[in-house]
């Protein structure tokens, strides 16, 4: 199945240059006066190689179809993180698998593990989280919307840039995509 470069996600497993490749991250550059670009750090599945690749934004990506889970995220246990589907089956993915989606995974939170020959080789995360500001600069209470940010640390150790009147300990929605605000909760 094709999909453009932009509809790339982290967790995706795809097709390039004849072999299956884990999505690590995806970035939407635009450079200056230069066409944008999707730079992609990619892993492959096989030999667990990792490198960085560029694709036009109108490239087709080849997405492999793989046997995908319903699983829960239970907990992590150092660099291993612990999964369970309703037949209470537990899988069990390592950091360097999962790359940069280990910042969006909450306890309890739903999602699909890719499996591959009967192996899991990744996972797909929901479009949007819910997570709960852990640390940030005190809010201002007259900020209205504007393009004025601070950054806000959340419960995984994620930072993302929000508006200065987000404070400690209030739920934000985050874009898995893009690892951005977009909404309180």
């Amino acid at each position: 199945m094709s999909i453009p470069a932009t509809q790339m996600r982290p967790g995706m497993i795809i097709k390039f240059k004849d072999d299956l490749h884990l999505v690590f991250s995806v970035e939407h550059r635009t450079p200056g006066n230069l066409r944008a670009f999707i730079q992609a750090k990619l892993r492959n599945v096989r030999t667990g190689a990792m490198f960085v690749e560029r694709f036009r934004s109108p490239d087709p990506i080849d997405r492999v179809i793989v046997d995908e889970v319903k699983m829960e995220f239970l907990y992590n246990d150092g660099d291993e993180y612990y999964f369970m589907d309703d037949k209470f089956e537990q899988t069990m993915l390592k950091r360097d698998t999962l790359g940069d989606a280990v910042d969006y995974l909450l306890p309890n939170l739903s999602i699909n593990v890719s499996f591959h020959d009967g192996k899991a080789v990744g996972i797909e995360l929901p479009g949007v989280v819910e997570m709960t500001v852990m640390e940030t600069e005190p809010g201002i209470k007259s900020a209205t919307a504007s393009s004025v940010t601070k950054p806000a640390k959340l419960e995984t150790g994620l930072v993302v840039q929000v508006p200065p009147f987000i404070n400690e300990g209030e739920k934000i929605r985050v874009d898995t995509a893009e690892g951005a605000y977009m909404s309180r909760a």
